[in-house]
């Protein structure tokens, strides 16, 4: 699921594969905007049939939160 979740995230991003890790922050990233935003949350109702609140998802502050909040809804 990680694997999964890092391809989309470096695709959402334009990032180069192999590029995300769990520690790294959202707002580290230079493509990090409000469409950015919302395009994560589309792509984790889609892809992994998690629907995730604009709300909620500023809490999370890392791609490991990110991921751990997907794995906990998918439980």
């Amino acid at each position: 699921m990680e694997k999964e979740l890092f391809e989309q995230l470096e695709d959402i991003l334009e990032l180069d594969p192999g590029t995300v890790t769990l520690t790294d922050t959202f707002r580290d990233y230079d493509n990090w905007d409000s469409m950015a935003n919302l395009s994560v949350i589309a792509m984790l109702d889609d892809s992994f049939g998690v629907h995730i609140a604009s709300q909620d998802f500023k809490n999370l502050i890392t791609v490991g939160d990110l991921a751990e909040e997907v794995k906990k809804r998918m439980a």
